[in-house]
């Protein structure tokens, strides 16, 4: 019973991870006021938002399936976290890739003035790829 709980909670996590990806996106697009219009709004709400919820949900359970094959074997503390520690860096590099491609819309012309050309709010740490 724990397989199927632990799945469901890969599953959870991944569209927690998809919301919190979008939630990023969206503020880096607000906050520099670049592709922000109504149109583009729409847009991200219609097809942008799903998508990335559903590229984390996949990456998560993906994540958690090959993670169990790899535990085969292994002691017992170590099949939850070896699998827990894959989902969890495995949801890192997809947030981080949903917020690279789509919330730093280069050479779009911002209007907020608070964001270099190239749309990366200066909130947004240095060392992580945008």
């Amino acid at each position: 019973m724990l397989r199927g709980a632990a799945g469901v909670g890969a599953g959870l996590l991944g569209l927690a991870a998809g919301f919190a990806a979008a939630f990023l996106v969206a503020s880096a697009r607000r906050w520099c006021d670049a592709a922000w219009e109504p149109p583009h709004r729409f847009t991200f709400v219609l097809a942008e938002w799903p998508g990335m919820e559903l590229l984390c949900l996949v990456t998560a359970v993906a994540a958690w399936a090959g993670a169990r094959r790899l535990t085969v074997g292994l002691p017992t503390a170590w099949r939850g976290l070896v699998p827990a520690a894959l989902v969890l860096s495995a949801l890192a590099v997809a947030a981080v890739a949903c917020f690279a491609v789509l919330g730093t819309p280069s050479g779009y012309p911002g209007d907020s003035g608070l964001c270099t050309a190239d749309n990366v709010p200066p909130w947004w740490p240095s060392w992580l790829p945008a």
